[in-house]
């Protein structure tokens, strides 16, 4: 495939700075939360709903994103739709009322549904099958970038902004990374007008086969779980259990996504030399997964210094994504777009369910024990539910096949 030299700097930062923003706006109201519950006079139920209305609307999404971007291709997509997401924080920015908030938080994960999977589509146009794996961490690195700046950056610029501010801030850059995305080169390969009907048969052999349903609880409890935690509840848990401060907790949030940032480069990096010395990347899911699940077990505990357990957490669920990947192996070529928005459907439902669920569960539990207590058996009760979703996960290969 020939492409000018210059065609990264003018394809990638476009497509970078997107993520970037979806990340951030993903994980900023795990910093905002006590000045929304303090102002608004919120539940934990409420924030739950609140802050998840993004990913639930982020989720329903990805099935029509997919032909979406088959269809009119990433550029033009992923412009249009930041502009959605720009409106969204400015009604955010303006809001005063939980339903109005929920309304553009939805708006918010709806625009920024596109980032990651339009990336992938522009990148697999543009440029050959060798390059695509460093192109996706450059992607991944972006998402890091972004979840740090939802952490301290955002806590030392909230006496100076407001939340408020933050949003009116956000929605300025979203407004220019659409503009910046209608300037990068268009393709109008890997774009086709497929009959609907064939499409819907298509969705139906994804959600028809074993082997998708082999990822997708673990999709769905275990790296949505994580994103529901990381998204809003690690906060409040880091300042009502673990007994920090608001600024340290801001800390230990900044090292988990730091730790994120450093799996995503080690995935780039190091997958590869490690599969040719036999460690295959399903091996490096199931260690990670498994080890998550064990740091989660730690942090329940009490184990460990906060600052020492929830890196080590973010670390190893940066290693999830390598699901998509090996997921889409199983299927035709043809199908891999439809496959990963599939799989990101149900993530993003989980994460969705569960953000508002561990808010609602602590509510109820809090009416018999300390707050503290009642963090602690709703995160006992996730982790339980993740350990089965990760049990079958690892259940022996033969008891699934891959679509014809």
């Amino acid at each position: 495939m020939n492409h000018p030299p210059h065609l990264w700097f003018r394809l990638v930062p476009a497509y970078a700075l997107g993520y970037f923003l979806s990340y951030g706006l993903r994980s900023v109201n795990a910093v905002i939360a006590p000045e929304l519950m303090h102002e608004l006079d919120m539940t934990a139920t409420g924030l739950g709903l609140l802050t998840s209305a993004y990913l639930l609307a982020f989720g329903l999404f990805q099935l029509p994103l997919g032909l979406l971007l088959d269809r009119f291709g990433p550029r033009r997509v992923e412009a249009a739709l930041l502009l959605v997401a720009a409106s969204g924080c400015t009604l955010f920015g303006l809001g005063t009322t939980i339903g109005v908030l929920a309304l553009a938080r939805a708006l918010i994960g709806l625009g920024v549904s596109a980032c990651l999977m339009a990336s992938f589509k522009a990148f697999s146009q543009w440029f050959p099958v060798e390059r695509l794996p460093s192109l996706t961490a450059t992607i991944m690195v972006a998402g890091g970038l972004g979840a740090l700046s939802a952490s301290v950056p955002v806590e030392a610029a909230l006496p100076l902004l407001g939340w408020r501010g933050v949003f009116f801030l956000c929605a300025g850059l979203l407004v220019l990374t659409a503009g910046f995305l209608l300037t990068v080169p268009d393709h109008a390969a890997g774009t086709r007008r497929e009959p609907f009907v064939q499409q819907l048969r298509s969705l139906r052999a994804i959600f028809c086969d074993r082997t998708f349903w082999r990822f997708a609880p673990q999709g769905c409890l275990v790296s949505g779980g994580f994103m529901a935690i990381q998204g809003l509840w690690a906060m409040p848990w880091l300042m009502e259990v673990s007994g920090v401060t608001r600024t340290d907790a801001a800390g230990v949030l900044f090292l988990l996504a730091l730790a994120m940032l450093a799996g995503f480069l080690f995935v780039a990096t190091c997958s590869g030399r490690l599969a040719r010395r036999g460690i295959a990347p399903m091996t490096l899911l199931s260690v990670g997964m498994g080890l998550a699940l064990l740091t989660e077990l730690a942090i329940i505990l009490d184990l460990a210094r906060p600052a020492w357990l929830w890196p080590l957490l973010g670390v190893s669920f940066s290693l999830s994504n390598i699901a998509y990947s090996q997921l889409s192996a199983a299927f035709p070529v043809a199908l891999a777009g439809r496959v990963n928005t599939a799989l990101n459907l149900l993530v993003f439902v989980g994460a969705f369910g569960l953000q508002w669920g561990i808010g609602a569960a602590v509510d109820g539990f809090a009416g018999g024990m300390s707050r503290a207590a009642a963090f602690r058996l709703t995160f006992a009760a996730l982790l339980l539910v993740q350990g089965l979703a990760f049990a079958w996960f690892l259940l022996p290969v033969k008891r699934v096949h891959a679509a014809p």
